[in-house]
């Protein structure tokens, strides 16, 4: 479905397993999109620059979020449900509205220039301790030119430096 400029609206059924690499990228007119259960992984640039793309419901079973997969989207906030371990390169690059985000404490891996460019991203929580947040493995950039110098994590007294 990719360069499908009119497509406004997509149903995933309860029966897909995975997003292709490339699925809907470049649909400039989708507004939201809803990942189902069913769905355990997200390909590279699944959804890259689906530029009205405000709104994203991730399954609870989606482990992996490809390179690309969300870049340049117009995503306000985004919460990764606790099943996802890695979010790949570039995953939500660019995504210059986005203002806050939710990272579960099952990440173990975050790719290079991951939420690079979100220029207004003022907060990032982290559902788990400063130990655990240090302990994800985190490429070269992850967070380059974003609104925030630290994550909140959720013990309490836990603010870690970007």
């Amino acid at each position: 479905f990719g360069y499908c400029s009119s497509l406004t609206s997509i149903t995933i059924g309860d029966s897909v397993t995975s997003i292709g690499e490339y699925a809907f990228d470049n649909c400039t007119s989708l507004t939201s999109v809803n990942i189902p259960d069913s769905v355990t992984s997200i390909g590279e640039n699944a959804f890259y620059n689906c530029s009205s793309l405000t709104s994203a419901t991730i399954g609870n079973s989606v482990t992996s979020i490809g390179n690309d997969a969300f870049g340049n989207c117009s995503f306000t906030s985004v919460t990764i449900p606790d099943s996802v371990t890695s979010i790949g390169n570039g995953a939500f690059t660019w995504c210059t509205s986005l203002t806050s985000i939710d990272i579960p404490d099952s990440l173990t891996y975050i790719g290079n220039d991951a939420f690079s460019g979100c220029q207004s991203l003022t907060r990032i929580e982290f559902a788990g301790t400063v130990e655990e947040w240090n302990n994800i493995s985190k490429d070269y950039n992850w967070a380059y030119d974003i609104a925030v110098d630290e994550v909140v994590c959720s013990d309490g007294d836990g603010v870690c430096k970007i």
